[in-house]
């Protein structure tokens, strides 16, 4: 016995010892008064559920932020705040001239850019065009110095002859090899044009996907909140969400259990993902439809110990809404053979707790217990009872230890 519980036992023998001096006193002068009665009740053997209930926060089960993606005057608002709203439906409309007149002008320079490559195209043709004549002519000129070499040596024709054929194969050469060079040159001219057709093709792109974010649109299914901005206002890429759309049904139910009970939830043998859920709103109304376990955080909060868990519970007519308090309750399992008394068996005092028990000879006791969880109007004991003992539940002031009394029982 503890020293708290030996204290407290102490103090209710000390009232119930004056209640008997003075009860002696009385006696004394009017004879000895029949037993008083107490009503009592006997102590219950019972299977219980054990049931765990823990605070949770509602959310979304997806919270699409909707964001300006462009710089632009918002120029309509499309939808009712509060609604349901559908994939793809508009919400906003962002002024799309500025942007519309970007489009145009990567459109006009994606023309000129193909414009040059046709342009290098047709130089490419013409440098061709040049080295195939000056490779005809080269050749013509080698051919006469290969002849006139032979003819130089019997005589047959002057030296200056050969010399002129051969300085004209010479020039011809070069200019071979210059046509040669501005076909390549031309050929470095289509590829940086096609790489500039390529570059405004993508500016272009751009400008019309930039155009597209004019419209603002739902990403899924849900409730569109409220409109951040209004009408007018200017929204930009750094500027805040201008509403958010959340998917309801299913909502999400986020509550934190304590490191202890988290690995007893997910001990061995554990169907954690297969216990039912309830949800009790703040009104004390419980949700018809049960929910189930979704996950577990992937880690525990080292400040609090604590890990938050999530559950799933159906939303029908979207009533439920993001940000209610509401608690999370979850039967766990089974308690075999719990001792339960009336909660107004049990007295405190001094931190400890206490019961008067009716002996089988209709006499007081008062034994100290230890008390667990309360279900309903009822005390689960977890010490200082046996099943079918008898406690007061009322008449505790007409009582004191080793005295007789009258019991009635009262269930």
């Amino acid at each position: 016995m503890t020293t708290c519980l030996k204290n407290g036992l102490a103090a209710v023998v000390a009232v119930a010892g004056l209640l008997t001096m003075s009860g002696c006193a009385k006696t004394t002068a009017a004879g000895n008064p029949p037993p008083p009665d107490v009503e009592v009740a006997v102590v219950a053997q019972k299977d219980l559920p054990r049931v765990r209930e823990w605070i949770g926060t509602l959310d979304g089960l997806v919270n699409a932020a909707i964001k300006a993606e462009v710089t632009g005057y918002l120029l309509t608002q499309n939808y009712a705040e509060g609604s349901f709203v559908r994939k793809g439906q508009l919400l906003f409309e962002i002024d799309p001239r500025p942007l519309q007149a970007a489009y145009a002008q990567a459109m006009g320079q994606l023309a000129q850019a193909r414009a040059q490559v046709e342009q290098a195209r047709t130089g490419l043709l013409q440098a061709q065009a040049q080295l195939l004549s000056a490779e005809a002519n080269q050749k013509k000129a080698q051919l006469d110095e290969d002849r006139y070499v032979p003819l130089a040596e019997q005589q047959a024709i002057t030296q200056q002859d050969l010399d002129n054929a051969r300085q004209s194969n010479r020039s011809l050469q070069a200019q071979v090899a210059a046509s040669k060079a501005q076909v390549e040159t031309s050929k470095a001219q289509i590829e940086a044009a096609q790489a500039g057709v390529t570059a405004a093709a993508a500016a272009v792109d751009t400008a019309k996907v930039n155009l597209g974010f004019t419209k603002l649109t739902s990403p899924i299914d849900g409730i569109a909140g409220v409109a951040m901005v209004q009408v007018g206002n200017l929204v930009s890429p750094a500027s805040n969400a201008v509403t958010t759309v959340s998917t309801l049904d299913p909502i999400k139910a986020n509550f934190t259990v304590s490191e202890q009970e988290y690995l007893r939830l997910t001990g061995i043998g554990s169907q954690l993902s297969n216990m039912p859920l309830e949800l009790i709103l703040a009104d004390g109304t419980v949700v018809p439809q049960k929910g189930r376990f979704s996950f577990a955080d992937r880690q525990v909060d080292v400040s609090t110990g604590a890990i938050q868990m999530t559950g799933l519970f159906p939303n029908t007519g979207n009533r439920l809404r993001p940000g209610q308090y509401a608690k999370v309750r979850a039967t766990i399992g089974l308690r075999l053979g719990a001792l339960m008394v009336p909660q107004r068996s049990v007295n405190e005092t001094q931190g400890s707790y206490m019961v008067a028990v009716v002996d089988p000879n209709n006499t007081i006791r008062f034994t100290p217990v230890k008390v667990g969880e309360r279900i309903g109007s009822d005390w689960v004991i977890e010490d200082g009872l046996k099943p079918g003992e008898r406690v007061v539940t009322d008449g505790l002031f007409k009582i004191r230890p080793g005295a007789p009394v009258t019991p009635k029982e009262t269930r």
